[in-house]
C-alpha cells in the first residue's frame, strides 16, 4: 500500500522543514510512503528547501491558483503515482504530523473513507471565544448539508482513500474541506473523525483575510454544494413557505366575504395568488434543478469510469 503526504505551499520555506522532518518514514499497513509538495506561485525558497530534503515530488503552479486547485492537481500526481491513501497537511506546521499514523489507521482497516483530524477546536489557545463559536456553528452547518454528525469540518488535516478521491470532484476554488464533505455525504462515502492536538501558531492564515471572508467563502461552497445535490429539499422548503404564507390572505379575504365586512378586500387576494404562483414556481424550479441533478449524477458516474482508467484499479 502507497502513502502519499501531499503539502499545498505558498511561501513555507520557514516552516517547511519543520513539517517535512516529522513526517513518519514507517506506518503499520503501509508499504511507501512519499512526499508531494504542491508548489502554489511560491516566491521564496519553498522548492528549494523541499529539495534538499529529499523531496522528488513536485507539482508547480507559476502563479497563485489556490487552494482547491492545489488539492485537485495534487491528488491527480499522487493518484498518477499509485497513490492508495492521500493525506493532506498544512506547509505552516500547523499539525503534528505524527499524527498522520493514527489518521490513516481507519483507512488501512477498511473502517472509512475519508478521516478527519479534530483538532479540538475548543481547546486551541490562540483561537478567539469568537473563532472557536464559529468553527463550531460551521462545522454544524455543513454536517447538517452533508447529513453527518463532524466535530471539525473545516480542518484540511485529512486522509483519503483512492476511492473517495475518484468519487468526488472538486469545482469551487476557495477551499475543498467543505465541498468535500458535502460530496462524500451525498455519496455515502464513510467519514470517520479522530482526535488531534495541535502545535503553536506560525503565521496568519493566508487562505481568507479575516473570520468573515472564511465565513462567507465557507457558506458560499456549502450552500452552493448543496444546491448541487439536494436541489429538491431546498425548492420544495421554500415552496411550502411561500404556500403557507399565501393561504393567509385567502383565509382573511374568505373571512371577510363571509363577515359581508364591506369593500371587496382584492388586496388580500392578490396577496394570496402572488404568493401561491410564487411556491409554484418555486417547485417548478426544484423540478428542473433535480432533474439537472440526476444528469449531474449520471455525468459523474461517467467521470468515474474515466477517472479508474486514468488511475487503474
Amino acid at each position: 500500500m502507497k502513502l502519499f503526504v501531499q503539502i499545498p505551499c505558498l511561501n513555507e520555506e520557514e516552516t517547511l522543514p519543520a513539517v517535512l522532518e516529522t513526517i513518519p518514514t514507517s506506518i503499520p499497513g503501509v508499504d511507501e510512503i512519499e512526499i508531494l509538495i504542491i508548489d502554489d506561485g511560491s516566491t521564496d525558497r519553498t522548492v528549494e528547501v523541499a529539495r534538499a530534503h529529499g523531496v522528488t515530488h513536485i507539482v508547480r503552479h507559476t502563479t497563485n491558483m489556490g487552494l482547491a486547485r492545489s488539492f485537485r492537481d495534487g491528488v491527480d500526481y499522487a493518484l498518477l503515482h499509485g497513490a492508495d491513501i492521500v493525506v493532506n497537511t498544512d506547509g505552516d506546521n500547523q499539525y503534528p504530523q505524527a499524527h498522520i499514523t493514527e489518521l490513516v489507521q481507519p483507512i488501512i482497516n477498511g473502517q472509512a473513507e475519508i478521516v478527519i483530524g479534530d483538532r479540538q477546536t475548543r481547546t486551541i489557545e490562540h483561537f478567539s471565544g469568537f473563532k472557536k463559536l464559529m468553527q463550531r456553528f460551521g462545522s454544524f452547518v455543513a454536517s447538517r448539508a452533508a447529513g453527518l454528525d463532524l466535530p471539525d469540518a473545516a480542518s484540511g488535516f485529512r486522509a483519503y482513500s483512492k476511492y473517495s478521491l475518484i468519487r468526488l470532484n472538486i469545482v469551487t476554488r476557495f477551499s475543498y474541506c467543505m465541498e468535500t464533505i458535502v460530496q462524500a455525504g451525498y455519496k455515502r462515502l464513510a467519514i470517520a473523525s479522530i482526535p488531534i492536538t495541535t502545535n503553536a501558531k506560525t503565521r496568519e492564515s493566508r487562505l481568507f483575510k479575516n473570520i468573515w471572508q472564511h465565513m462567507f467563502q465557507s457558506g458560499s461552497a456549502i450552500a452552493r454544494v448543496y444546491l448541487m445535490y439536494r436541489p429538491m429539499a431546498l425548492f420544495a422548503s421554500v415552496s411550502a413557505v411561500f404556500g403557507v404564507a399565501g393561504l393567509i390572505p385567502f383565509v382573511r379575504y374568505l373571512v371577510l366575504l363571509w363577515a359581508d365586512s364591506g369593500g371587496n378586500h382584492l388586496q388580500s387576494l392578490i396577496l394570496g395568488v402572488t404568493l401561491v404562483i410564487s411556491a409554484l414556481l418555486s417547485m417548478v424550479i426544484g423540478v428542473v434543478a433535480d432533474l439537472t441533478r440526476m444528469n449531474r449524477t449520471l455525468a459523474e458516474e461517467q467521470l468515474d469510469l474515466q477517472k479508474l482508467a486514468r488511475y487503474g484499479d
